[in-house]
């Protein structure tokens, strides 16, 4: 039995993105924080000098240079938003940035190559119901993000994101729960139970606003519990790893 596979990534750089690393170090977990410098929706991001500090515990990803939906803008306002966030965000930190996350899932296929471009190595994106890594680097999948959707958010997500014999026993789970929190343990046993991938996302600033850092702790207590401590991945060694499997040789018996 092959042992689950925990990940989670928390997008935009809002300020309780320190607290979700809180509890994230509070249960030895990895995780991977993918930050804007500036906000174009008027959302507060974390200052330099609190990026540098998560930095030294996390994974910084991007996140482009102001939040902005890369589908909805021409091609040389996608680059410099892509290149100009790498930049500036390995220049605070001193280190390469190899993540990348489109904002608001809304990208195109020039989008995932002026990422490859921009010498990122993979990027994530917002489709959900997935217990594995993808075999596309540059379009990470995830199980399921922090928030209460209810059951027809997932049925439209199912619908317009494809790759449906990959996601169907995900949909299954969250239709059959339609509890949030039921349903995020649910999800996250199933990966357990089969030696899956368990990638949870999601905003820190809408956990302040439902008020959920109880649940998160406990939630994170349980994975903590269930995940061997060499599982427990970043984002980046999440695809390093699965890009490593891929490229693995069968090897066959005699």
């Amino acid at each position: 039995m092959m042992e689950p596979v925990f990940t989670c990534s928390i997008d935009d750089g809002h300020p309780s993105d320190m607290k979700t690393a809180e509890l994230l170090g509070k249960h030895g977990l990895r995780g991977t924080f993918f930050v804007p410098i500036r906000n174009c929706e008027g959302d507060e991001v974390l200052p330099d000098e609190k990026i540098c500090e998560l930095g030294r515990h996390f994974e910084i990803g991007s996140h482009t240079m102001d939040h902005r939906y890369l589908k909805k803008v021409d091609i040389w306002h996608a680059y410099h938003q892509i290149n100009d966030g790498k930049s500036r965000l390995e220049d605070m930190l001193g280190v390469q940035v190899n993540g990348f996350c489109y904002p608001g899932g809304r990208y195109t296929a020039r989008d995932v190559e002026l990422v490859k471009a921009c010498r990122f190595t993979y990027a994530r994106t917002t489709m959900n119901l997935r217990f594995d890594a993808g075999n596309r680097p540059y379009e990470m999948p995830t199980t399921v993000q922090l928030y209460p959707h209810d059951r027809a958010v997932y049925v439209r997500n199912f619908a317009g994101s494809g790759n449906w014999l990959q996601r169907v026993e995900g949909l299954r789970l969250a239709l059959q729960h339609g509890d949030w929190i039921r349903r995020l343990y649910a999800m996250f046993d199933y990966a357990c139970r089969h030696g899956k991938t368990f990638h949870l996302w999601g905003h820190s600033k809408q956990f302040d606003e439902l008020n959920a850092w109880t649940e998160l702790d406990a939630f994170f207590a349980h994975v903590a519990a269930r995940v061997p401590f060499q599982n427990r991945l970043t984002n980046e060694q999440l695809a390093a790893r699965s890009l490593y499997a891929s490229a693995a040789p069968i090897v066959k018996s005699a």
